[in-house]
């Protein structure tokens, strides 16, 4: 095996440096006029930045809105084939996805349309990925950055063989695709545990003493200040059940530029439940972690989101996911109940969407958007009987289990990707070709 010196430093021999214009057509997008009806909601994908956002997939087929043919060809977006790279250029730059059909984009994109004879479109996905901190670097603009297509076009890469390209792309891919194959698995289990707890405890369909459905067998029904709900149940506030309600801090001055240590959760890696971001991950020193009196992170809690842009979002960690020591920071409240509900009952009544909009309206005559520990504590909570809530944590705890089982294993995996992807791209790990030969 043999290397040669280049300005990427020794690469192998028979691998090339070429620029992204040499190996496909950059393409930019674009957005049609918004206040045009017929533009919008049509058959044509149309993507941003903020559908990327939080999104771990390879392939994306659909963002929050679409617009119409006629929307497409009176805007600068652009039809992209199926296979497309699409590469975010601003607001943030480095999002990458690829086109699992044909679709446009808003301009915040500088798209990647691979000539496929000499190029894997999979290979430069996960180049792109690996080159974001590179790319960021040559970005133009002092208020906002931004990567223009002519500079996309003269990024210079290495590329191997079309044959390695693949070959590289299919490793990765193993890996991704049982990333993948977890996450829609934890999706229908949360989609299962929400629906046990709508069936439940908002259409009061619980299972009565003789497991029949609770409401609709003639169970008795009382007014409260939630409306009717099922005798014997009460309406108390947050205060009420929580036995801990607190925010934990980081060292004066920030977190610093530590790239290791005991990981500080901020809303930055809050995404939803089992999802978490570690790319945005900052640490506190062992010795301030022992030293904290508050937000340290205990298995089963739940986190919510207490101010900035995400107000209201929510989680909950169990079994060693994301991390099986780590502390929050001032933005995040660690919720911790008492006796009265589980907390498998406080996440699940948190995740309801008019729950999550009372939090919000919360802060509604604040100057600055957050909310204070008395006003989440001053949050309406249905208390059931506790041997309902008791009941609801047996039906679904073993979905939540494996729920954290397949985000641990997705930790592990994504690590194994994560240290072989700069190995792979540079040529200091080779894969092995399949000869002619051992192909007959």
């Amino acid at each position: 095996m043999s290397f040669k010196e280049t300005e990427f430093g020794m690469i192998p021999k028979d691998w090339k440096i070429k620029q992204i214009g040499e190996i496909g057509k950059v393409v930019g997008g674009g957005t049609p006029r918004t206040k045009v009806e017929e533009y919008w909601n049509g058959d044509v994908s149309w993507i941003t930045p903020k559908d990327l956002s939080g999104y771990s997939d390879r392939f994306i087929y659909k963002g929050e809105r679409s617009i119409t043919q006629v929307g497409l060809e009176n805007s600068s977006a652009k039809l992209l084939p199926k296979g497309t790279v699409l590469f975010s250029s601003r607001a943030p730059i480095g999002y990458v996805a690829i086109a699992g059909k044909d679709m446009s984009t808003n301009q915040g994109f500088k798209s990647i349309v691979c000539n496929e004879k000499v190029t894997n479109n999979l290979f430069i996905y996960y180049l792109m990925k690996q080159k974001k901190t590179n790319i960021e670097m040559i970005a133009g603009g002092s208020t906002f950055k931004e990567v223009s297509g002519k500079v996309l076009k003269e990024f210079k890469i290495q590329i191997p063989p079309l044959n390695e390209q693949k070959a590289i792309a299919n490793i990765l891919s193993t890996l991704d695709e049982k990333i993948e194959i977890n996450n829609k698995i934890n999706k229908n289990l949360e989609e299962m545990a929400q629906a046990i707890f709508r069936r439940w405890f908002v259409d009061f369909e619980f299972p009565n003493e003789q497991g029949k459905p609770y409401k609709s067998s003639g169970g008795e029904m009382v007014e409260s200040e939630l409306g009717l709900i099922p005798k014997g149940w009460k309406v108390k506030t947050l205060g009420d059940v929580l036995l801990k309600l607190e925010a934990g801090n980081r060292p004066k001055g920030g977190a610093g530029n530590l790239i290791e240590g005991i990981p500080s959760i901020g809303a930055e890696n809050i995404i939803g439940l089992g999802q978490y971001d570690y790319s945005k991950e900052k640490y506190v020193t062992e010795e301030y972690f022992n030293n904290m009196k508050k937000g340290i992170v205990n298995s089963g809690d739940v986190m919510l989101y207490k101010d900035g842009a995400q107000l209201g979002r929510k989680t909950m960690f169990m079994d060693g996911f994301p991390h099986k020591r780590c502390c929050v920071n001032s933005h995040v409240f660690i919720l911790r109940t008492n006796e009265i509900i589980s907390q498998l009952f406080l996440y699940f009544w948190l995740d309801q969407k008019r729950v999550t909009k009372s939090i919000i309206n919360l802060n509604e005559n604040s100057a600055q958007p957050g909310i204070n520990q008395s006003k989440v504590k001053s949050l309406k909570i249905l208390v059931p009987k506790s041997e309902i809530v008791k009941d609801f944590d047996e039906t679904i705890l073993k979905m939540i289990k494996k729920l954290f089982e397949n985000c641990n294993e997705n930790s592990k995996l994504e690590k194994i990707r994560d240290t072989l992807l700069p190995k792979l791209m540079s040529g200091e790990i080779r894969v092995p070709l399949e000869s002619e030969n051992d192909a007959l």
